[in-house]
């Protein structure tokens, strides 16, 4: 009887179940990071309308931040470092892109850690909130969806802020598959 061999490294553009939750966070954090980088300077640090002491550049540090506090308590028991914290009052773009990215990789390792796991990430010590199932397709949804729900929060903002983001930036950031293509 044949030994089964351990599973495969992601690589990418991976288009079966294995590797499939890698792939579409990183075109995930792809379409967060366009969009923060299409953020005019101007409104970067406005104050956002009805929402006392929040900017874009709080609300778009805020995803970082989400990330890091989830790959600490998901991953560092598994040996995942996580990202330093960024300051939502300071942030510049350029650093949050960079921020973000670097995120974007732990998040990374989280799901590879549930491929390697049976498609499920691991529970630790430090998840003490259990209200979300850590499959990989919940998690994946979850953590699209926190996504996607401040990407439309930044846009609404800037149009109440009587700044409408350039079509290329709100077209853009829907352009997955452009996402895809640029890595591939």
């Amino acid at each position: 009887m044949r030994a089964s061999s351990p599973p495969e490294p992601h690589t990418e553009g991976s288009l079966g179940p294995r590797g499939a939750a890698v792939d579409a966070w990183t075109t995930v954090n792809r379409a967060t990071v366009f969009l923060v980088e299409g953020v005019p300077q101007r409104i970067w640090g406005a104050p956002a309308p009805n929402l006392p002491g929040r900017t874009i550049r709080a609300i778009a540090a805020h995803l970082h931040n989400s990330r890091r506090r989830w790959i600490r308590t998901l991953g560092e028991e598994h040996g995942i470092a996580h990202p330093e914290r960024v300051d939502e009052h300071t942030v510049t773009r350029k650093a949050l892109a960079t921020a973000l990215n670097k995120s974007s990789r732990g998040m990374t390792r989280l799901f590879e850690l549930g491929e390697l796991h049976g498609g499920a990430i691991p529970p630790t010590k430090l998840y003490t909130w259990r209200n979300l199932p850590l499959d990989l397709g919940h998690a994946l949804a979850y953590f699209a969806a926190h996504e996607g729900h401040h990407r439309g929060q930044i846009i609404m903002l800037a149009r109440q802020m009587g700044h409408r983001l350039d079509r290329r930036v709100v077209d853009g950031v829907w352009q997955w598959s452009g996402f895809v293509r640029e890595r591939r």
